[in-house]
């Protein structure tokens, strides 16, 4: 059986993973199947910034829910969460290939906000399961809002991209409805209010950095 120490020397390796090696993915990418669109030199920067907008809240995610787990009191809901981290790596993944492919590169900021994201994250499973299960929804819906905005940002041709932030959005959209069903806890609206700022901070500053 894993020590405090030992969990904490885990949750450190998976931070340094995220943020240092290159994600996979076990299944296979959204977009591996679709051609790559001649785009313009100002499509594929646009695309590619808001790549890696999107790589970045995926960096976020996985802190947000390895914080979670950490902390988590119900053994099922911190299975829970670790799996949907699991799937956010395979996010991750999905953004950084198709950012390369795009000439762009990933946020300088990603250790920032993973640092900031996992702590957001402990605090709230410390705080009660039902309140950290209403985290998870609440970002997950913060979540979808950016991938809707994006899909009509993305230029139309490229159908890689599109695709990718696409089924994204389902997979965001499921962890948010497992939340639900787990118990969690609506939010009050200043928490919601501070959420939506910090989300907008990160969006923001990742688009250009």
């Amino acid at each position: 059986m894993l020590t405090r120490l030992d969990t904490l020397i885990v949750e450190f390796d998976i931070g340094l993973r995220t943020l240092l090696t290159k994600p996979c993915s076990i299944r296979t990418h959204p977009d591996a199947d679709i051609a790559e669109a001649d785009l313009t030199d100002r499509e594929k920067k646009q695309a590619g910034a808001l790549m890696r907008v999107n790589h970045s809240g995926e960096v976020c995610a996985q802190a947000l829910y390895s914080g979670q787990a950490l902390t988590a009191h119900n053994p099922q809901i911190s299975a829970s969460l670790k799996q949907a981290a699991a799937e956010e790596t395979e996010h991750l993944a999905w953004c950084e290939t198709r950012i390369a492919q795009l000439g762009s590169h990933t946020s300088l900021l990603n250790p920032i906000f993973y640092t900031a994201s996992f702590t957001i994250g402990a605090i709230a499973g410390a705080l009660g399961d039902q309140w950290s299960l209403g985290f998870v929804a609440e970002t997950e819906k913060q979540v979808g809002a950016h991938l809707a905005s994006h899909l009509d940002q993305l230029p139309l041709s490229d159908q890689k991209t599109r695709k990718i932030v696409t089924q994204m959005q389902l997979d965001e959209a499921k962890h948010a409805l497992e939340a639900q069903k787990l118990g969690a806890a609506k939010l009050p609206l200043p928490v919601n209010f501070l959420m939506q700022q910090v989300s907008k901070l990160m969006t923001t500053s990742t688009y250009y950095l």
